[in-house]
Formats: structure tokens, C-alpha cells, sequence
């Protein structure tokens, strides 16, 4: 039976409901939505800001065991950038199990929920054995990414990876062949995931780059996607690094986000992951074809990568959301916040994306990022979440009005305070689908997830 719910100050497209009341399905989805009280009665009152739960849009969720591990440098390795990263990376995977990557991915996922996030759009890539055998159950690995979301209890838009290449004409390295599938067993692989019967389960496709992956395989590839379901979200690594955007340029011809305008029908199922390094007329086209940039802000930062377009890709209307990536943090408040004051310090200004609007009305950076990011993540994800409105599932965070961020702060400037003015993570009370999933920032799994990870890392790392 469903429940309606009091919200003190509850989020909605256009402003907030003071008080708000929110009245769920059985089925996890909203019924109702009202800035008055129901005939029926209130089952729960919810003191302070009720916002929609965040759909992260990439993730790679064994990188989060990394976090922490490469911040040195030796004189072996004087410049560090991506690449080198990728070498200790790729010495991690040789050492990933089913067991570890299930132990990783449930505490990064509950890292996720902890602050705000109700959904994950999983870019997963390590399928095989070391060596490149299949294990006895081909799907072995990615029903490790299930069952830790399932755990933990967030959405999850699994997106197993194609990878063929080590570059463009270039043979996979040995490690990268736990990566590999041709693409008649890849697609096979997303039918079998496609079949398993799981909570909030989507599964979609990840082109790993166009470096990993030849212009035929991509044809052959989404063709195949669109025989199994021409709805399914399509992810891809674009424009990270300008050394795969010269490589990409002298081997197909083409800038790699122009490559995918001109070959691919790119639109509304697409997510360019990163997409850091777009010319202006890249700008321009993917911002008209309705795909949304996952832009990675502290992973892009850790790595060196360089600075999205925002402003640019903004202003031409183009759709965009927040992964966290390699996980060097889980918070939405971080990640939006380095997205906005990086910019800031990149171009000598305040308040780099809100723009002034003819009425003469405030326009807050808080909302503007917040609400932004949640469309394109919804967007990129599909979870059917991402507003609290009649209709879609019933994801609903609570940030405690008694935080120290938040003190103080109404409505009007709560999200800005949240995302751009503290350090501090308020939120109390997660709700996926209808369900209580944390209460009083308390999940009742953390102790074991925890204790499992401690126990994987010590046999990762000794």
C-alpha cells in the first residue's frame, strides 16, 4: 500500500511546495503530488528540503579501490598524466575478482546513496578471466554489479562495455583482454542481462571509445541494439584527452564527437562521456543532436584532463549531467561545485552559467546546477525518475534543515547553499521506488558492506 508524505519544503520543476504532499503507489511510483493536504489524512510528516535522488551517469565502480592509491611520483614516472594512471589501473584489474568487484561496487554504491544519488549508469568493461577466458557463467561479472546494486538498493542502468582495440589498428595489451568480446557475443551478453529479474535493473550499451572500438564494430553494434531495444540508452568515452582526440582525427578522418555526428544518428539515447576536448562546431552539433555530455568534474580534474565547454555547450542548449567516474569522490555537492567554481577560476568570474532573466528575477547557480544535472542524468540513466511528479518512481532525498550547511536557509537559497557553501553532507533520508533505503543516515547494510570491503582491500593490497 502506498503512503503520503508531508514534505516541509518539497522540490518541483518550477519551485517548492511549502509544505508539499507527495503520495506514493505500491508500485514505487508517485501518485499524487499537492500543495494541499490530502482527504485521506498524512502518514509521515518530513521536516526539512525534499529533492529529487540524482542519476549518476558513469561509473566505473572497481576504480573506487584506486582512490588514494597513485598520488605519488617517482623518477620512473616524473610526468604523470592518464596514461600512467592507466598502467597502475590495469595492474588492479589483473587482479580483480567476481567477489572483489561485487565487494567494491556495493560500498562505492552506497557512498553514492549516502549523498543523494538513487540511480548509477554502470560503463562496466572487466567481463572475463585474466587472460581473456569467458567464465563459466559469461555474465558473471556483471551479475556481481547487480546483485551489489541490489544490496545496496539503488537504481542501476548497467552498461557492459564493447572493447576490441588497444587503439585504432592496434592489438589489445594482455591485461585488456579481459575486456574483449567480438560483437556477436556482445550482444548476446546484453540479451542475457536483459533477462534477469532485478529492482530498478536497466540495461543499455557502452561503445568503450572509438580508439577500442573499429567504425564497423559500432555499425554492427548499435544495428544489433536496435534489433534487441531501440530505446536502450547508448554511452561512449569521447574527446577525454587531446591525445585521443589527434589520434582519433589522423586515423578516421574526423575530430572524435564529429566522427559520431557524421556516422552514427547521435541523439536524445546518447551520452558522451567526458566530451572535454569539443571543438566549437562539435559544440554546436551535439548540443542540437539532444545527447547529453557526462562530464566527470573530479575525476577529470584529478587526471589532468582539462575543462569541459560549460558555459559554451550551456548556452547552446545542450543537455548535461554528473557522473563520478573513478570515484575520487561519491558527493553531488562536490562534483557540481568543482564544475561551477572551476570554471569560475578558469574565467575570472561568478556565476558562470546563470543568466539574468528579463523579468529581473533572481537566478540562482544552486537550483540552475541541480536541476540541470538531474535532468540529464534521468535523461542518460532512463530509471523513469528525476522529478518528484506524478508518474515517475518515487525517489526522494531529505536534507536535514538542521545541518550546519543548511542552517538557516530556505527554499530560495538552499541548493546553492548545499552545492556551492559547505562542506558538510546533509542528507538524512533516502527513498528509492517508494522504499526507504536509508533512514536518519542510517543503512542497514553499511556495517557488512563496509567490513566485507576492508577485508577485499587487505587481499588486494596486503
Amino acid at each position: 500500500m502506498g503512503k503520503v508524505y508531508e514534505v516541509e519544503h518539497l522540490h518541483q520543476p518550477g519551485g517548492w511546495l511549502s509544505p508539499g504532499f507527495l503520495e506514493t503507489g505500491a508500485d514505487g511510483t508517485i501518485l499524487a503530488v499537492s500543495g494541499a493536504r490530502p482527504e485521506r489524512g498524512v502518514d509521515e510528516r518530513l521536516p526539512g528540503f525534499g529533492v529529487p535522488g540524482l542519476s549518476n551517469l558513469h561509473s566505473h565502480a572497481f576504480q573506487r579501490a584506486l582512490a588514494g592509491r597513485t598520488e605519488f611520483v617517482t623518477g620512473a614516472r616524473a610526468e604523470d598524466n592518464l596514461w600512467t594512471w592507466r598502467q597502475e589501473m590495469y595492474r588492479l584489474v589483473d587482479r580483480l575478482t567476481p567477489e572483489a568487484v561485487e565487494a567494491v561496487a556495493a560500498l562505492v554504491y552506497l557512498e553514492m546513496l549516502q549523498f543523494g544519488m538513487t540511480a548509477v549508469c554502470e560503463f562496466h568493461y572487466v567481463h572475463h578471466r585474466p587472460g581473456g577466458q569467458p567464465h563459466d557463467n559469461p555474465a558473471e561479472m556483471s551479475d556481481r554489479i547487480i546483485a551489489a546494486a541490489t544490496r545496496a538498493g539503488l537504481g542501476l542502468t548497467l552498461l557492459p562495455v564493447l572493447y576490441a582495440h588497444g587503439g585504432i589498428g592496434r592489438p589489445v595489451e594482455e591485461t585488456q583482454r579481459r575486456f574483449v568480446h567480438p560483437v556477436d557475443d556482445y550482444l548476446k551478453l546484453l540479451e542475457t542481462l536483459r533477462s534477469r529479474d532485478a529492482a530498478h535493473l536497466r540495461v543499455g550499451m557502452a561503445l568503450h571509445s572509438l580508439r577500442a572500438v573499429a567504425p564497423d564494430e559500432v555499425r554492427a553494434a548499435l544495428a544489433g541494439l536496435d534489433g534487441i531495444d531501440p530505446q536502450a540508452r547508448i554511452h561512449i568515452h569521447v574527446s577525454e584527452t587531446t591525445h585521443e582526440v589527434a589520434e582519433v582525427e589522423a586515423g578516421l578522418g574526423a575530430r572524435p564527437v564529429q566522427w559520431l555526428l557524421d556516422n552514427t544518428g547521435l541523439d536524445e539515447r546518447w551520452c558522451l562521456v567526458h566530451a572535454t576536448h569539443m571543438d566549437a562546431s562539435e559544440i554546436a552539433g551535439a548540443a542540437a543532436s539532444g545527447a547529453v555530455a557526462g562530464i566527470c568534474p573530479l575525476t577529470e580534474a584529478t587526471m589532468g584532463d582539462g575543462f569541459f565547454a560549460l558555459p559554451e555547450y550551456h548556452r547552446a542548449g545542450g543537455a548535461w549531467g554528473i557522473g563520478t567516474d573513478s570515484h575520487y569522490s561519491t558527493s553531488t555537492a562536490e562534483e557540481l561545485r568543482i564544475l561551477e567554481l572551476g570554471k569560475r577560476l578558469q574565467l575570472n568570474r561568478r556565476n558562470v552559467l546563470a543568466a539574468p532573466r528579463a523579468d529581473g528575477a533572481p537566478v540562482h547557480s544552486g537550483r540552475l546546477l541541480f536541476d540541470t544535472a538531474l535532468a540529464g542524468g534521468e535523461q542518460a540513466s532512463g530509471q523513469g525518475g528525476g522529478a518528484l511528479v506524478p508518474g515517475r518512481r518515487a525517489d526522494l532525498v531529505m536534507l536535514d534543515a538542521e545541518s550546519h550547511v543548511l542552517l538557516g536557509h530556505g527554499p530560495r537559497t538552499v541548493l546553492d547553499a548545499w552545492l556551492l557553501a559547505g562542506t558538510q553532507n546533509p542528507v538524512r533520508d533516502v527513498m528509492v521506488g517508494g522504499k526507504w533505503v536509508i533512514r536518519d543516515r542510517h543503512h542497514p547494510q553499511a556495517g557488512a558492506i563496509r567490513a566485507e570491503w576492508q577485508r577485499t582491500a587487505r587481499a588486494l593490497f596486503g
